[in-house]
Formats: C-alpha cells, sequence, structure tokens
C-alpha cells in the first residue's frame, strides 16, 4: 500500500469513527449537557474535515467544477467549539462572550463568499483558474489559523489565569488532561503552520505530504479529549454523588488542643500560642474535610496555616505521631472507609471516582495507601462489607 493511500485510508476511517462517536453521545445520559453537545460538535467537525479532504483526495468530483472547488473550512468551527466546551465544563459560561453569534454568521459568510467565487469562474478552465482557486484557498486557510491560534490561546489564558472562576470544578477535577489537550495542541499547530508555509514557499501549490503529520495529530488530540471528556462527566458525576451521601457535619475527631497540656512543648522549641494556633487549625482541617483536596500540599497547608513548614512539620509529628503525609492519608483512608461503611450506595461505583473523591489522583495510589492502612485493597473491602450485609439479612 502506498503511503498516499494509507493516509486516505486513515482519514475514512478517522471519519466513521467519528460519526460513531456522534451516535454515541446522542443516546448517552449526558447529551443534553452544553459540554457534551459541543464536544460532540467538535467531533464531528473534525469528521466533516477528514471527509472532505478524504472526498478531494481521491478526486471523486473532479469532473465537477463546482463540487471540486467549493471546501467548507470546517477547520474554522474547531477552536470556537473546543472554547465552548471549556468554558461549559469549567461552568464559566459568562466568559463565553457571545462567541458562537460571532463566529457562525463568519462561517456561513465564508461558504458563501466561496461560492460565488466558484460559480463566477464555473465556465472558465485553465491552468490560471486553478492556481487562482489554489491561492484563494491558501489565504482563507491562513486567515482560519490565525483566527483558530487565537482562541486557543485565549483559552488557555482563562483556564492558567483564571482559577478562581472555577474554583468548584477543580474539587472535583484537577484539569491534568485538559492541560495535555493544550500541549498536545500547541505542537498541532506548529504542524499547520509548517504545512502552510510549505504551501505559500511552493507558490501555493499544496505539497499534500505535508498535511499528512497534521491530519493525523488533529484527528488523535479531538477523538483523545473527546473520549477523555466523557470518562472525565461520567467521573464528576459520581463523585459529586458520593459527595452528596456523604455527611460533612459528622462528628469531628477529638481536637488536639484540649491535650496540649499532656505533652511538653519544651522540646519542640516554639512559642506556646503557635502550637495553639496550629492545633486549632488542624482541627478546623479536619472537621470541615479539607484533606479530601488531592491539591492539597505540605507547603499549600503551611501558607494557609500562615505558619512555616518547619514549624506545621514539628506539631505534626509530636501531635499526631506521625509523618505529614502519613497524616494526609490517615484521614483520607478514614474517612471514605466511614462512608463506605455507612453507605451502601457508594460502594457501587467505580474505585476511580471513590478514590478521587477520597483525595488521591489516580486508584493506584490509593490502592496501596489503603491496603498499607487498612490491611486489604479497596475492592476487597467493599466486598467484605456488601458480604457482610447479606449475611445480617
Amino acid at each position: 500500500m502506498a503511503i498516499k493511500d494509507f493516509f486516505n485510508l486513515f482519514l475514512i476511517i478517522s471519519a466513521l469513527h467519528g460519526f460513531l462517536f456522534n451516535l454515541i453521545l446522542l443516546f448517552s445520559k449526558n447529551r443534553k449537557k452544553n459540554s457534551v453537545i459541543y464536544i460532540n460538535l467538535l467531533v464531528l467537525v473534525i469528521s466533516l474535515n477528514n471527509l472532505q479532504s478524504w472526498i478531494l483526495a481521491k478526486d471523486l468530483f473532479i469532473e465537477y467544477f463546482f463540487l471540486d472547488y467549493v471546501h467548507i473550512p470546517w477547520h474554522f468551527l474547531i477552536a470556537p467549539f473546543f472554547y465552548m466546551f471549556l468554558i461549559n465544563y469549567l461552568d464559566i459560561n459568562k466568559q463565553s462572550k457571545k462567541l458562537l453569534r460571532l463566529v457562525l454568521p463568519v462561517f456561513f459568510i465564508i461558504i458563501l463568499i466561496r461560492i460565488g467565487f466558484v460559480y463566477s469562474f464555473s465556465t472558465v478552465k485553465s491552468d490560471d483558474v486553478v492556481f487562482l482557486f489554489e491561492k484563494y484557498t491558501s489565504i482563507e486557510e491562513i486567515i482560519s489559523l490565525v483566527f483558530s491560534l487565537s482562541i486557543f490561546i485565549y483559552s488557555f489564558y482563562i483556564l492558567y489565569r483564571k482559577e478562581k472562576l472555577f474554583k468548584k470544578i477543580l474539587s472535583y477535577d484537577n484539569l491534568k488532561w485538559i492541560y495535555t489537550f493544550f500541549k498536545l495542541g500547541a505542537f498541532t499547530y506548529v504542524f499547520w503552520i509548517l504545512a502552510l508555509a510549505i504551501t505559500v514557499d511552493l507558490n501555493f501549490k499544496e505539497f499534500i505530504y505535508s498535511y499528512y503529520p497534521l491530519r493525523i495529530l488533529t484527528t488523535v488530540l479531538i477523538y483523545w479529549v473527546g473520549y477523555q471528556s466523557v470518562i472525565q462527566l461520567k467521573l464528576l458525576n459520581e463523585r459529586k454523588y458520593i459527595r452528596k451521601q456523604i455527611n460533612l457535619s459528622e462528628n469531628a475527631l477529638v481536637s488536639e488542643k484540649e491535650k496540649i497540656n499532656d505533652f511538653s512543648i519544651s522540646e519542640l522549641n516554639i512559642p506556646k500560642d503557635i502550637v495553639e494556633d496550629i492545633l486549632e487549625k488542624l482541627d478546623l482541617f479536619e472537621q470541615q474535610k479539607k484533606y479530601t483536596s488531592k491539591r492539597i500540599t505540605f507547603s499549600s497547608l503551611s501558607k494557609k496555616f500562615n505558619t512555616n513548614t518547619n514549624y506545621l512539620s514539628k506539631v505534626i509529628n509530636h501531635y499526631k505521631k506521625m509523618s505529614f503525609s502519613n497524616y494526609l492519608n490517615t484521614l483520607r483512608i478514614d474517612n471514605i472507609s466511614n462512608q463506605l461503611k455507612k453507605n451502601s450506595t457508594i460502594r457501587k461505583f467505580t474505585i476511580k471516582a471513590i478514590a478521587q473523591e477520597a483525595g488521591f489522583n489516580n486508584s493506584d495510589s490509593f490502592s496501596k495507601v489503603f491496603f498499607k492502612i487498612q490491611g486489604v485493597k479497596p475492592s476487597q473491602y467493599i466486598r467484605s462489607l456488601d458480604e457482610n450485609k447479606n449475611y445480617l439479612k
């Protein structure tokens, strides 16, 4: 199989795969969520773009001048749909600035200009006309690239600089998968710029091979973010339900402040008022279950407590009889273990969702820590609880 045939096969398979993905989302439980709608539209325009590229590569309409030159600029909609997905997923819809109200009319105007352009030269067939259309197509694509890259950069600006706007979602998702998308996206834009630069350098005669890496990267990237978004939305819903089931008003651990006089603090070499302040804040930290946040680190906690890491480390080691990491993990495992005992509904969710709600980044680290503290794996613990419940019945 020639290289050209291989890439053409890739284009049609990826297009069909995208359409199948669209059908699956249309019948999913979350199909009415705005974030799902925009991811679906994002995958759809990529699939249509790949289908169009395949049709043109196979010269299916070469005998029909009008059809052969009316190319729909689907790539113009990719960045806007991703942007709309992002702000809806982050639940900051006010940032939209009515983007689609601007983009969609421009998109249809571009199509009408193209149709008018093709119609004007439909009766003229010459090398000059072919060159004119190739030049127009490239210029149109350069405008689309500049527009798309601008939205891409602005989207990253919102994600990176506007965290205060979406603190709620950060309590459920650390958004690493979206940051990965931006890294891959930046790499894809580099290939798009190179492909266009080669086209311009060749006097607007498209060098088809320069676009092959771009088509593969774009397709892989969009389908990756599509599937990731579906997985993350499912995980998000599970975590929200689990959190609703957890009674935040349950009794907190015994305050260490009451026991401060039982220990000598002279060996700590820390003023007593500072020790009391740290213990009081640790008590509040436990009561409010702040330890379930995956963003908590030793350094960030010391800043929240308005103290230094040395003081915090000494107090935790002295009064909790363990290191900070063990203290944090013990709180997390004890809390989620109690919730699993009390609520059988939570046990039905995936270990991944339970792990993230407990405060861990992934199920592997959760399982290792859970086994270390409880002596059994999470799945075994849940199974034993279910078996005990059935036995009591």
